[in-house]
């Protein structure tokens, strides 16, 4: 009987491990190719929710926000699943992971440099015969150099909210003693995730100026609707998955066997 109880506790403890790396690994899967496209193309969605053409109003995303909202919910996850201490834990090897995924860029970019490097780190294209042409390697250096002002900017913005929706997160569960789930999963989100929009739309353009600025408009305007844009995109992933995280929560905590009183 000890035998087997035994067999059946590692059975549940490496069923935890094993879930608990798979969100982990989305997690930082996701935060190292946000960072990486980061800033590199902006989606302009204005038209697909009837902002006319030529309107002052844009919606305009970058492609590095589109996985964002899963860095929150896989936080989520493991805070409900594991408690604080690990999700704390997963933030602080994100952060980590940013300066690898720099120090990675970096030197991939020094090794055998271009000679025609600008001051910004990129390659310039050149005119030829009154024709842009584009030299060797400019992809890398273009999106090198867009990078670090994107992970410099996201590092920030990064810490700072998922601290912010981890202890916003444990804070409601222990007001709500445990209760009322949707409302520490999409009360820690919507606030943490306004935390990082501005965060990280401000410190691009003000220490990177790596947004692209119309320079007939206000610049104040356009760094509103990149805020409004990209908070409005994260709000909508945050209250649509509300569902799967009750669905998934139920799922794993009877799959794992894990009680409420996880810290």
């Amino acid at each position: 009987m000890l035998i087997h109880d035994a067999h059946i506790s590692l059975k549940i403890q490496r069923r935890r491990e094993v879930v608990f790396l798979l969100l982990a690994g989305l997690f930082l899967g996701s935060l190292v190719m946000l960072n990486i496209l980061g800033v590199s193309r902006f989606i302009d969605l204005s038209g697909w929710i009837g902002i006319p053409e030529g309107s002052n109003v844009t919606f305009s995303l970058a492609i590095g926000v589109l996985p964002y909202p899963i860095t929150f919910l896989c936080t989520d996850f493991i805070s409900e699943i594991y408690g604080r201490k690990r999700a704390n834990r997963v933030v602080w090897v994100g952060l980590l992971l940013n300066f690898w995924v720099l120090l990675v860029i970096w030197f991939g970019g020094w090794l055998n440099a271009p000679e025609e490097l600008d001051a910004a780190g990129g390659l310039a294209i050149q005119i030829v015969n009154n024709e842009a042409v584009v030299p060797h390697g400019y992809a890398f250096y273009e999106i090198r150099s867009l990078t670090f002002g994107a992970t410099f900017a996201s590092m920030i913005a990064y810490l700072t909210a998922q601290f912010v929706d981890v202890h916003i997160f444990h804070y409601l569960k222990q007001k709500t003693q445990g209760k009322q789930l949707w409302l520490r999963n999409n009360g820690s989100t919507l606030v943490s995730q306004l935390v990082d929009s501005i965060a990280v739309i401000l410190i691009t353009h003000y220490l990177a100026d790596g947004l692209p600025i119309k320079e007939n408009d206000p610049v104040a305007n356009q760094l509103f609707y990149f805020v409004l844009s990209a908070y409005l995109f994260k709000v909508v992933v945050a209250l649509l998955d509300t569902i799967p995280f009750y669905i998934g929560t139920r799922f794993l905590r009877r799959y794992l066997q894990v009680e409420n009183e996880v810290k």
